[in-house]
C-alpha cells in the first residue's frame, strides 16, 4: 500500500470534493440541517438502496415530524411504517433510542450519541459530521470498495486488519472542515462510478491516483473473507380459521422480525410432510389443534443468510384455547384487516393467494 504525503492527500480530498459539487444527487436528506431527519436517513440506508429509501423517507415524517412524535409511537406503529423496508431491528434500535433521549433532541456528542442502542461506529461518524461538523470518517461498503481499489488494500476488509487500514485512510483524506460534505462525497463516489461491477474508472476523479486503475484488477477489490452457502429451509405456515376470523401471532422483539405479526408456522422437519408440520408447529405455537383444510400456495424468499420455501395452508380452529410458546401477542382478524399490521415481506408475498375463495369450506 503506498505511503502518501500530507500534500497528496490534500490534493486528493480537494478532487474528490470538485467532483462531488458537480456530481451529487439531488436527495431529499441533503435538504435538510435536522439532526433527527439525517439520522433516520443514515439508518435507513443502511443494507438498502436510495431508491427504494426515498419513499419510505418521505412517508416516515408525514407520521413522525420530530424526534418526540417518533419516541411517543408505538412500536407497532414504527413497524407499520417500516413494513416492506427489511432489516427491521434498525427500527427497533432506532425507536429505542429515540426513547431514551428525554430531551428529545439528537445529542451533538459523538460519545452520547455512540452509546445510544443500534450506534455503531459507522452510524456514529456518518450522523455526527453531517448534521454537526464533527470531523470523523464515515465506512460504509462504498467507502471499502473505493479505498481498497485506490490504495490496493489486499487485507480483507470485513477483518480487523483490513478494517483499520480503511480507517486509517479515511482519516488522512477527511477534509476537517467540511467532514460531512467529505463523507458524502466519498460514498457518492461508491454509489455512482466505482461500483461492484463494471466502474467507470475513466470518469473518476481518482483514476490518476488509483492503484487498482493503474494496474487493470478492480475486480479483485475489496477482498473479503470466503462467504459461507447460505441453507435453505423448509416452512409451513397456517392461516387458521375461526368463525370468519384468521388467526396471527406476534414474534418476540428480541428474535428475528421481532415485533412483526406473522401467520403461525415454523420449520419441516426432515421427513415430516409440510401439512402435518403445520398442525405440529400451530400446537406447539399457539396450543391450538387444527384441521388442514387445503394447500393455498407455495412461496420462497431469501433473506441475508437464509433461503426459505413456505408451504401454506389454510386451516380450521378444531379445539383448544390460545396459549404462546414462543410468540408474545396473537389477534383474531379479518383478513382485511392485514393492513393494519406489519407482517415481514415473505407472508405478503402469499397475502394476494388468501383472497381467492377456499376450495373447501373454512369455519
Amino acid at each position: 500500500m503506498p505511503t502518501l504525503s500530507a500534500r497528496a492527500y490534500r490534493r486528493m480530498t480537494r478532487e474528490l470534493l470538485d467532483w462531488f459539487e458537480e456530481h451529487r444527487r439531488d436527495l431529499p436528506w441533503r435538504h435538510t440541517s435536522d439532526p433527527y431527519r439525517i439520522w433516520v436517513s443514515e439508518v435507513m440506508l443502511q443494507q438498502t438502496q436510495v431508491r427504494t429509501v426515498i419513499p419510505y423517507y418521505q412517508r416516515f415524517f408525514l407520521r413522525f415530524p420530530d424526534l418526540k412524535s417518533f419516541a411517543a409511537a408505538s412500536l407497532d406503529d414504527v413497524l407499520k411504517h417500516w413494513e416492506g423496508l427489511g432489516y427491521y431491528a434498525r427500527a427497533r434500535n432506532l425507536h429505542a433510542a429515540a426513547r431514551a433521549l428525554s430531551s428529545g433532541t439528537v445529542p451533538d456528542d459523538p460519545q452520547r450519541f455512540g452509546a445510544l442502542p443500534g450506534v455503531g461506529g459507522y452510524m456514529r461518524a456518518a450522523v455526527m459530521s453531517i448534521a454537526f461538523g464533527r470531523p470523523l470518517a464515515a465506512v460504509d461498503g462504498n467507502v471499502k470498495r473505493v479505498l481498497a481499489r485506490v490504495f490496493g488494500i489486499e487485507e480483507a476488509v470485513d477483518r480487523p486488519a483490513g478494517a483499520r487500514a480503511v480507517q486509517s485512510f479515511a482519516d488522512s483524506l477527511l477534509e476537517t472542515k467540511y467532514p460531512g460534505e467529505f463523507n458524502q462525497a466519498l460514498m457518492e463516489l461508491g454509489a455512482l462510478l466505482c461500483r461492484p461491477r463494471h466502474p467507470q474508472c475513466e470518469a473518476c476523479p481518482w483514476s490518476a491516483s488509483c492503484a487498482a486503475f493503474a494496474s487493470g484488477t478492480w475486480e479483485r477489490y475489496p477482498r473479503t473473507s470466503p462467504k459461507r452457502a447460505v441453507p435453505t429451509a423448509r416452512i409451513a405456515v397456517g392461516v387458521v380459521s375461526r368463525r370468519g376470523r384468521l388467526l396471527i401471532t406476534r414474534r418476540a422483539e428480541s428474535a428475528m422480525l421481532g415485533g412483526l405479526w406473522e401467520f403461525p408456522g415454523g420449520k419441516i422437519k426432515r421427513g415430516e410432510a409440510p401439512a402435518d408440520a403445520c398442525r405440529r408447529e400451530i400446537r406447539e405455537e399457539t396450543g391450538l389443534d387444527v384441521d388442514v383444510v387445503e394447500h393455498v400456495t407455495s412461496v420462497q424468499h431469501a433473506y441475508s443468510h437464509l433461503k426459505v420455501k413456505i408451504e401454506v395452508f389454510r386451516c380450521n380452529h378444531r379445539k383448544g384455547r390460545v396459549r404462546l410458546r414462543g410468540p408474545v401477542d396473537h389477534r383474531w382478524i379479518l383478513l382485511e384487516e392485514t393492513v393494519d399490521y406489519a407482517f415481514p415481506k415473505a407472508n405478503h408475498k402469499f397475502l394476494p393467494a388468501l383472497k381467492k375463495p377456499p376450495r373447501r369450506g373454512l369455519t
